[in-house]
């Protein structure tokens, strides 16, 4: 079978493609794929081509496809795995395998390591070792989008879980956020940080009293609080503020008055900015966790830290790169029960958008880009649709179903899309 596909030959050379893909193997899987979500994890690894760590050395000779947030549906499974999937299944990967044996080492995974799958192309050959390690997870919600989002999703679930704290003198770690605690989300509201918004405002085990969520751009918070309300967070028992700190003239003082003078328990970093990363140190309460989520490009990057009270105050640091399997189905358990991921998504797009989307991610504003592999569509915001829909038909009617979902995507619009697909140009 034939597939079109962006694949990665070395540094900033994405290249959209179509060739044939071998039969499979009785220990394979045969999918196609109906929606990926760009990361910026692939615009580091598309700048940095072989020299990043999940990218092997021959890509130039053994291009890989690119993109590891993806959804789709099965259409021919091997025999080894015709037991466990059947042919129509909707799925999600967990593309982080850590494969002991795998054919590129232990950090290898689809979306960056592989030649026949990853997450921005129309027909893919899952490997025995996604299948092996559990994680071709099924999807039975509605649309694609919400399995192909629980991969960022995950993320954040896997930090959350990741933060830890401790009882001085016994030296056992207790791992999680502060149940009923003070927690920040600094730089948080971009994609990631929604998600995690999202998250905790929809948790049922553990959650804090107090939730703040910054940002220097009062747009983006304006956005997260219309998406996130402080009422509804109220309803779940949590004080949410939003606050933009470039208004504060002393961001430090006035975010730790809002603690008691006591600091926050745990702090998660959405950027890469060694200010915000100091500003999160001085934050910290006694026994406090700081987690540095944004992942740098700059193999050198640092930041000041306080170790006085690294020693004296228990502060703890913690850092995490995508979430493991158990994370992914907990995000789309929680999917399951009620929480939509739409929110994160601010732009739409067909597979021809890949390439220049991805290679300025940094520059393009807004949350998620959503891709539709099957579409040939120019990246284009929901915001835009309207206008569009003055001279094309289907934009003016996805104009129409998002405003009555709150300007969101949703299933209802995912679908149309679908099935219009042939008349967008």
């Amino acid at each position: 079978m034939k597939t079109k596909a962006v694949r990665l030959y070395g540094k900033k050379d994405l290249r959209l493609e179509e060739f044939e893909l071998p039969q499979i193997k009785e220990n394979e899987i045969l999918a196609k794929v109906i929606c990926d979500s760009l990361c910026m994890s692939s615009y580091k690894a598309a700048s940095q081509g072989s020299d990043h760590k999940r990218i092997p050395n021959d890509v130039d000779i053994n291009p890989t496809i690119i993109g590891h947030e993806f959804a789709g549906e099965l259409v021919e499974v091997g025999s080894k795995w015709q037991s466990q999937f059947k042919v129509g299944n909707k799925f999600s990967i967990q593309p982080a395998l850590n494969y002991v044996d795998g054919p590129v080492g232990i950090l290898s995974a689809p979306g960056y390591s592989y030649r026949f799958i990853g997450g921005d192309a129309t027909y893919v050959i899952i490997p025995n070792e996604v299948m092996e390690l559990g994680c071709l997870l099924p999807y039975d919600g509605e649309g694609f989008y919400p399995a192909s989002l629980s991969e960022p999703l995950s993320c954040v679930i896997g930090a959350i879980h990741a933060n830890y704290h401790t009882t001085p003198g016994s030296y056992i770690h207790k791992m999680e956020i502060v149940d009923g605690g003070k927690m920040a989300l600094l730089a948080g509201v971009g994609p990631m940080g929604l998600a995690a918004i999202n998250y905790v405002l929809h948790r049922e085990d553990r959650k804090p009293s107090l939730l703040v969520v910054t940002d220097i751009d009062q747009t983006r918070l304006d956005r997260a609080a219309g998406l996130y309300s402080v009422a509804f967070a109220a309803s779940r028992g949590i004080d949410l503020r939003y606050i933009n700190t470039a208004l504060f003239a002393n961001p430090i003082e006035d975010m730790k008055a809002l603690t008691g003078g006591d600091g926050f328990n745990d702090i998660f970093v959405f950027a890469p900015v060694a200010p915000v990363i100091e500003q999160a140190d001085a934050l910290l309460a006694f026994d406090g966790c700081l987690n540095f989520f944004a992942g740098p490009s700059d193999a050198s990057f640092k930041a000041p830290l306080n170790f006085y009270n690294v020693h004296y105050a228990y502060t703890h640091v913690v850092g995490t790169s995508g979430g493991n399997t158990d994370d992914i189905k907990e995000a789309l358990d929680m999917m399951s029960k009620g929480l939509d991921p739409a929110g994160l998504v601010t732009h739409i797009g067909g597979i021809n958008s890949v390439i220049d989307a991805t290679l300025h991610l940094p520059q393009i504003p807004g949350g998620k880009k959503l891709i539709y592999n099957h579409l040939e569509m120019p990246l284009t915001p929901i915001a835009d649709f309207a206008e569009k829909g003055k001279n094309n038909s289907v934009f003016k009617q996805l104009a129409i179903i998002c405003e009555r979902n709150k300007g969101l995507w949703s299933v209802e619009a995912e679908t149309y899309l679908l099935r219009n697909a042939d008349k967008l140009n």
